[in-house]
C-alpha cells in the first residue's frame, strides 16, 4: 500500500528519538544475567528497518532479521550494506518462516507480539520461534501491559518531527476494545516539504495488550519457561499498573 511505502522511508525520522543503542545495552544486560551460555546468534523477529539488528551486528553478533513488510526489509538491507554488515534480512511471516537452524536468542522488540491479535496466531508464532531456538536459549520481547492500559487509558497524541526540508505531523487517536484486549490506533500523517508539496495518509494499527499471567500462560503452552518480567529497560524494576511497557524474558525448555 502507498502508506507502507511512504512509512518505510520516514520510519527512522519518526522514531529518531528512540534509543536503539540503549535498548541493545538492555538486551546485553539480559544476556549477561540470564543466559546460561554465551549468546552468539540472534533471531530478530519483526525487525522492521533494522533498528536493533544493525547495532547488535556491529557489536559482533550474528543476526538474522525477519519481518512481514517487504518495504521495511528493503530499508534494512540498504542500511546494512551502507554499514558494511552481513545481516540476513528476510521477508516472512513469524508464524510460518523456516530457516532450518537454531539460534542462541530471539528478540521481538517494539511491541511486535502486540500486532498478532488472535490467540491462535500468537501461539503459532511462539511455537515457531521456539522451534528455531536451542534449548535454554532466551526469548525477549516487550508488550503493552494490560494492567496499565486499563488504568491509565490511552489518549490522543501528536508528534511533530522535522529534518532536511521535511516536516511530519502524526496524530494518533486510540480506540479501546477492552473485551478483546485490543487498542486500535488511528494514525493521521501530514507531511509537508519546503517546496510546497503536501502528503496526507491515514492508517489504523491494531495492537493487543497482555496481562502478565496471560502472557506467561501462552509462553508455557509454547515450550517456554518464564525467567523474568520487568518494566521495559529496567531489569530490576517491578511491573504493576503504572508500567505501560513490560519486558518478558523466557527460556526455551
Amino acid at each position: 500500500m502507498v502508506f507502507e511505502r511512504e512509512l518505510a522511508k520516514i520510519y527512522d525520522l519518526i522514531y529518531r528519538d528512540k534509543d536503539y543503542e540503549g535498548e541493545c545495552d538492555f538486551v546485553e544486560r539480559i544476556f549477561q544475567r540470564f543466559s546460561p551460555k554465551s549468546v552468539k546468534s540472534i533471531l530478530d523477529g519483526g525487525c522492521g528497518a533494522g533498528g536493533h539488528a544493525i547495532p547488535l551486528a556491529k557489536r559482533g553478533y550474528e543476526v538474522t532479521g525477519i519481518d512481514s513488510s517487504k518495504m521495511m526489509i528493503k530499508e534494512a538491507k540498504e542500511k546494512a550494506v551502507k554499514a558494511n554488515l552481513n545481516i540476513d534480512f528476510q521477508t516472512a511471516d513469524l508464524r510460518q518462516f523456516s530457516l532450518n537452524r537454531r539460534f542462541d536468542a530471539c528478540l521481538c522488540m517494539f511491541a511486535v507480539l502486540g500486532y498478532i491479535t488472535e490467540t491462535k496466531k500468537l501461539l503459532q508464532t511462539l511455537e515457531n520461534i521456539r522451534g528455531h531456538l536451542n534449548k535454554e536459549s532466551l526469548f525477549i520481547c516487550d508488550v503493552w501491559n494490560g494492567l496499565a492500559v486499563m488504568r491509565i487509558l490511552p489518549s490522543v497524541r501528536v508528534k511533530t518531527v522535522e529534518d532536511e526540508g521535511k516536516r511530519i505531523i502524526r496524530i494518533a487517536r486510540p480506540e479501546l476494545d477492552t473485551f478483546n484486549h485490543l487498542c486500535r490506533v488511528h494514525y493521521h500523517l501530514l507531511i509537508t516539504q519546503d517546496d510546497g508539496r503536501l502528503s496526507e495518509f491515514e492508517e489504523t494499527h491494531t495492537v493487543r495488550y497482555f496481562f502478565p499471567q496471560e502472557i506467561i500462560h501462552y509462553l508455557e503452552e509454547s515450550g517456554f519457561e518464564l525467567v523474568a518480567i520487568c518494566p521495559f529497560l529496567d531489569l530490576d524494576g517491578k511491573v504493576d499498573e503504572s508500567v505501560w511497557n513490560m519486558t518478558i524474558i523466557a527460556k526455551a525448555i
